[in-house]
């Protein structure tokens, strides 16, 4: 409904913003929230820094080792079909499998249906690849972009 309502349908950032909002993502920004030191707002605030201000230029600027890794955890989670919830739900369906469908669920049908489990290796193998070139790549923008927050 998020992304529906924020017109992000058939976007890259339809697959990437629903991955950041989570719970564990949620305690994680509030704790980084949490360590931003009082006096900078306070001293900010003292120099007649207005609210948007103390955000753009203190808030955020405290955060962003913490938005960056996060958004590399959600790159890295793109490639992660919610195997309970597709299985759950679809089954054997032939009417909701066609549009259901994900990689997750190809793997395990593949490999409990016909036995092929150098097909379901492949398949799995392929996942893996994609998502760890896809991480790497967003890695390497962020080195350019600022290489103190890169992941390696």
């Amino acid at each position: 409904m998020i992304v529906r309502n924020l017109n992000l349908i058939d976007t890259m950032w339809a697959l990437i913003i629903p991955g950041t909002v989570s719970v564990y993502n949620i305690i994680v920004m509030r704790t980084s929230f949490a360590a931003i030191p009082d006096a900078l707002t306070e001293a900010a605030k003292i120099d007649g820094a207005n609210i948007w201000q103390r955000i753009f230029r203190i808030t955020i600027p405290c955060l962003k080792p913490t938005i960056i890794i996060m958004v590399l955890l959600a790159v890295g989670g793109i490639f992660r079909g919610d195997f309970g919830m597709f299985y759950q739900l679809v089954r054997d369906n032939q009417i909701l499998l066609q549009t259901s469908d994900v990689l997750d669920t190809f793997v395990y049908r593949s490999m409990m249906s016909t036995s092929n489990m150098g097909m379901s290796a492949a398949a799995g193998l392929y996942q893996s690849v994609l998502c760890f070139f896809t991480i790497n790549l967003v890695n390497f923008i962020v080195k350019k972009v600022d290489p103190d927050y890169s992941l390696y």
